[in-house]
């Protein structure tokens, strides 16, 4: 998809987590507020910090997918990210824009993984079908 719509896609995402992260910096405890009780539980630290640490997170992945560099490990960790705030924040308002988020991630990802990765996974994937049909072959001679 290396084609204009995969960086209309990148742009955009990158845009959408810059801009998250600025709003939470703007108000870290307001967006703590989405996390659930038992979620704000965990966290070893005070939540207004761990939004700071969230918000620093949201501009290094909007930064280095905007700048066209790293892009398919920025869309891994904000994929990763995004599965995290919606396991920690519930379903609510905002859980379908997540949900599009995330796939955004996932698309941007998988579309531009290091074509040494994909070739060691194909590799792999080969590697076990190939035995999957031997193991599943009737034997010569019964």
């Amino acid at each position: 998809m290396r084609k204009t719509s995969f960086h209309i896609l990148r742009v955009g995402l990158a845009i959408t987590f810059l801009w998250i992260g600025i709003l939470i910096f703007k108000q870290p405890e307001a967006w703590g507020g989405y996390l659930q009780p038992w979620a704000a539980g965990l966290l070893p630290i005070p939540i207004a910090q761990a939004m700071i640490g969230t918000a620093f997170l949201d501009i290094a992945i909007g930064f280095l997918l905007l700048i066209d560099t790293f892009v398919w490990l920025a869309a891994l960790v904000g994929a990763i990210h995004l599965v995290i705030v919606l396991t920690v924040s519930g379903i609510n308002d905002i859980t379908a824009r997540d949900i599009a988020i995330l796939a955004a991630a996932i698309a941007i990802m998988a579309d531009s993984l290091p074509k040494t990765l994909t070739d060691n996974i194909m590799s792999w994937r080969n590697r076990r079908s190939q035995n999957n049909y031997s193991q599943n072959r009737p034997s010569e001679g019964h």
